[in-house]
């Protein structure tokens, strides 16, 4: 997958400033793709086993929180629900409405 589909669709793409942040799941983190990855980011690479530690449970690192949450909550209060049942509609509507 890294090989074949990543590293080749990275190199579309202008990665100079890009940082890679992966999870400890043990699939993500063999040698071979610690090092591949480390090859590829140099020290842009947070991970249990890269240059930058991933402390574990920490949400400030999370990505949904740099962008997501808080565009989901604009959309969600934009028409400022007076009910609890209205918050309720805005919130499934928006979340069905999110496509990658």
């Amino acid at each position: 997958m890294i090989t074949n589909f990543f590293i080749p669709e990275l190199n579309n793409h202008d990665v100079q400033e890009l940082w890679f942040q992966q999870d400890g799941a043990t699939c993500h983190t063999a040698r071979a793709t610690i090092d591949l990855l480390k090859d590829t980011f140099g020290d842009r690479l947070i991970s249990r086993f890269g240059p930058v530690n991933w402390p574990p449970r920490s949400c400030d690192l999370t990505p949904l929180d740099y962008f997501l949450w808080g565009y989901v909550k604009s959309l969600v209060y934009a028409d400022k629900p007076q009910t609890l049942d209205h918050l309720e509609d805005n919130i499934r509507c928006v979340i069905a409405d999110i496509r990658p």
